[in-house]
This record gives structure tokens, C-alpha cells and sequence, in this order.
């Protein structure tokens, strides 16, 4: 078996099994030896325990979609979505297997690595681009959310009416506030593992909302009656059927649940930063994570979506607390949960940061030992870029929209099929092999769901229609 050289000049062998499928040996990467040279990107001695690492992939797949996953639920019926749902969440798993699998075949644990040993310096550059475009995307809804919340929820604390231009309910200050004093120190640490703590705490606040809308789905009568505008509106009996569940809807909505369900499920950028700082790593126990990470969120998202649809039926909307806040706007539960969803999504932020700070070192320092200034720097500019856009850009909907369309899609499914293609060599897997085929078949989809996504993005630019859905 031909030997594989990384960048520091270390060798890394790989045993060869009898059917001809090369294996990591229980180390994956060495580590440094006494009379060695410190390691480096690829031969990460990693100390993040298995716990750690899967609160941090499980966080990085956690996105502002679940908000809308009861939405996309009451547009598809309770069994096509759970169709759906398991399909995306063995599809996910399944390009997570060929991500690892490619880099345990060339013994390297960068996206932008693979993409460069896949297609040359374009592959690396376009992994690079597309990983950066879809965590800016990601990081700046998640501050929107904090921008348009986080006043109202303080404006609740405070018992005010209505607000009288105080710079506290300031979205746009309060966001430049939560950057520098959270999102920039947890943003700063060296490695990603430390941050499975913060990551835990966030998905327990994501927890607390799900306990939330299944206790409020035995607390909420339907028909409910609208008190958002400080009047009363009863909807009983309005709409024949309102208050009964569909298990199999078709409607001019439901083509949009694929994506938004792909999109929810995005976390393939964190996957190998996560690999390379686990501890004792190979190819089986980072695969282990990913399966109880996507597990978990699995399980979740599928509870979100059918106790809040259950609670709501037809009268479900896009955004789920906002259907809460009709029923009773001082709701002290709802309240607390739209507390805890800030707190997840700012938690969140760091978490996404990494990986684009990781694809801008391997593009512009791939030789550079590690250095605080650059570290610091990269951080700095990225959060002052995502502030920018999140205060100046009025309506960001439609570049999320490119940016989700095109990167979610990329990164799932394009990507990784067309980087096992490319390394995994003839000899191992001839082209006409099962593995290579159903490699094939992921990538078409991928160009498949990508086309779908920018037929609906150019729909409503040609209609002008409003339609709204969940998002990673």
C-alpha cells in the first residue's frame, strides 16, 4: 500500500483490508514524536472527548430553521414530512461517510484540502468560497434573530408598551453589544472543542423549547383566539377542517419543504474541524458522532414539528413563536423560551465562525504556523462584516436565498460526492462500482435540489410572492 505524506513530511501508512478497502490505523495521524516538529493543520493531536464533539456538531446542525419545521409540516402532512425528514437525515449521514471516507484515503482533515487534492487550487479555492459564504449566511441570521428578539424581549422585562427610541432597544446597537462581549471572546479560542461546554448549554436551552411547545400543545384550545393586537378575534369554526391533522397535503407550498429540510441539516463544514481536534480519532468513531449528532437533531426537529403543528393545525405560520405570541403576547413561558432560543443562536455564532476562519488560513497561510495575530484578526473582520451586513441590508431574504441555494445544496451533496469520485482511486473502486454510482446519484441530486431552490427564489422574484420557510 502506497504511503501517503502529509504536510510536515511525516508519512501516514494506511493497512490495506483483503477486499481492498484502505482503512486508517487507530491513530488516523501521528502524533509528535519527542525529536519531532510541532504538528501541524493535518496531524492535529486532538483532545476533544466524543461528549464534547457531538454537543458541537449537534449545535452546528441546530439552526433557526426548527422555527418554521412546523410550518413546512402543516404544507406536506404529518407522514410525507416524516418521509422527508428521514430521507434528509440518512442523506446527511450518508455525505458525512464520504467526507470521511475521502480523507482518510489521502490522510487529510480540511475541507479545503480535499478540494484541493480533488481538483487542484480551484477545488480548494471553490471549497473555501463555498464554505464561507454559507456560514456568513448562517451567521447573519442568527444575529437577525437577536436583532429583531432580543428588543421585544427586553422591552417585556421591562414592562414598556411601546418603545420611545431608547438606545437599549436598539437592534442594531444590541447586536454590536452581543458580538463584542459574547460571540468575540468564545470566538477567540484557539481550538473548537472548548466550545462543546457553550454548545451543550445552547442545545439545552433548544431542549427547553421543545418541552415548551409540547407543554403548550395541551395548554392551547383550538380554534384559539388572536390577541396580538390587543383585541380579541375569534376563529372558531371559520374553517371547516382548521382544527384536524393531515397526514398526506399537497399544495403549492409544499415543493419548498425539501430544501428548507435539507438546509436544516447543513453541518458538513464543521465536520472535519470537529474530526481533527477529537481525541483518539479514526474514520468509525468520528462517523459515530455525526450519526448520534444528526440522531439527535433528528428526533427534535420531528418533535418541534408535530406538537406545534398539532397545536396550530391550519393557523401554523412560518415563524412558530410568532403563533405563540397571538395567543397570549405576555405569555411568560413563551417569553422565557424566546430567551432561550437567543441565547442558542448566539451560542450558535462562534461555533459557525471556525470553520471560515480554518478555509481563509488553508487559502491565504496553508504553509503559516499557527499565529494569535492572524487568529484574532480573521475574527475580527468576520464579525465586523456580518455586523455590517445585518444593520445596512434592509431585506437580506433574497441573499440568504442565493446563499442558501446554492451553498446548503453544495455542501451536502455536490461536494462530497464529487471529492469521493475524484480521490478514491480506480484502482480501489472502478467508476462502474456500487460505491462510485451511488456517489454519482448523490451529486446529480445535489444539482437537483440546487436547481429546484433558485426556480423558487426566481418565482417569487417574478411574482413578488411572500413565501417564508425555516432555515439553517
Amino acid at each position: 500500500m502506497e504511503l501517503q505524506k502529509l504536510t510536515n513530511g511525516h508519512h501516514q501508512e494506511f493497512q490495506q483490508l483483503e477486499e481492498g478497502e484502505p482503512t486508517e490505523r487507530e491513530e488516523f495521524l501521528p502524533h509528535k514524536s519527542d525529536g519531532g516538529k510541532t504538528p501541524q493543520f493535518t496531524d492535529f493531536e486532538g483532545k476533544t472527548s466524543f461528549g464534547m464533539s457531538v454537543f458541537n456538531l449537534s449545535n452546528a446542525i441546530m439552526g433557526s430553521g426548527i422555527l418554521g419545521l412546523s410550518y413546512a409540516m402543516s404544507n406536506t402532512g404529518i407522514v410525507l414530512f416524516l418521509v422527508l425528514l428521514t430521507c434528509i437525515a440518512v442523506l446527511s449521514s450518508y455525505s458525512v461517510h464520504l467526507l470521511l471516507r475521502s480523507a482518510g484515503v489521502v490522510g487529510i482533515r480540511a475541507y479545503e484540502q480535499l478540494g484541493k487534492r480533488a481538483f487542484g487550487h480551484p477545488g480548494k479555492i471553490l471549497a473555501a468560497v463555498v464554505i464561507t459564504m454559507h456560514n456568513i449566511g448562517a451567521m447573519s441570521s442568527y444575529l437577525f434573530i437577536v436583532k429583531y428578539e432580543l428588543p421585544l424581549v427586553i422591552q417585556a422585562f421591562l414592562g414598556l408598551q411601546h418603545s420611545s427610541g431608547e438606545w437599549f432597544l436598539n437592534g442594531n446597537y444590541l447586536i454590536i453589544i452581543v458580538s463584542i462581549s459574547i460571540i468575540l471572546p468564545l470566538a477567540l479560542m484557539r481550538q473548537l472543542g472548548y466550545l462543546g461546554y457553550t454548545s451543550g448549554f445552547s442545545l439545552t436551552c433548544m431542549v427547553f423549547f421543545l418541552i415548551s411547545v409540547i407543554y403548550k400543545k395541551f395548554n392551547i384550545p383550538c380554534p384559539f383566539e388572536d390577541f396580538s393586537n390587543h383585541t380579541v378575534v375569534s376563529n372558531i369554526s371559520i374553517i371547516e377542517g382548521e382544527c384536524e391533522a393531515k397526514f398526506f397535503t399537497i399544495n403549492q407550498q409544499t415543493a419548498y419543504t425539501v430544501p428548507i429540510l435539507a438546509f436544516a441539516f447543513v453541518c458538513h463544514p464543521e465536520v472535519l474541524p470537529i474530526y481533527t481536534e477529537l481525541r483518539n480519532p479514526t474514520k468509525r468513531r468520528m462517523q459515530a458522532i455525526a450519526n448520534v449528532s444528526i440522531l439527535g437533531m433528528f428526533v427534535m426537529y420531528l418533535l418541534t414539528a408535530i406538537f406545534g403543528y398539532l397545536t396550530f393545525y391550519l393557523n401554523t405560520e412560518a415563524e412558530l413563536l410568532h403563533t405563540y405570541s397571538k395567543v397570549d403576547p405576555l405569555d411568560t413561558l413563551i417569553l422565557c423560551v424566546r430567551v432561550a432560543v437567543l441565547v442558542a443562536v448566539t451560542l450558535t455564532v462562534p461555533v459557525v465562525l471556525f470553520p471560515i476562519r480554518r478555509a481563509l488560513l488553508q487559502l491565504l497561510f496553508p504553509e503559516k504556523p499557527f499565529h494569535w495575530a492572524r487568529h484574532i484578526s480573521i475574527a475580527l473582520c468576520l464579525l465586523f462584516v456580518v455586523n455590517l451586513l445585518v444593520i445596512f441590508v434592509p431585506n437580506i431574504r433574497d441573499i440568504f436565498g442565493i446563499i442558501g441555494a446554492t451553498s446548503a445544496p453544495s455542501l451536502i451533496f455536490i461536494l462530497p460526492g464529487l471529492f469521493y469520485i475524484r480521490i478514491v482511486s480506480p484502482e480501489q473502486e472502478p467508476m462502474n462500482s456500487r460505491p462510485k454510482i451511488l456517489a454519482a446519484c448523490f451529486t446529480a441530486l445535489g444539482f437537483i435540489f440546487m436547481t429546484m431552490s433558485l426556480t423558487f427564489i426566481t418565482l417569487d422574484w417574478v411574482y413578488g410572492e411572500n413565501r417564508s420557510g425555516g432555515g439553517h
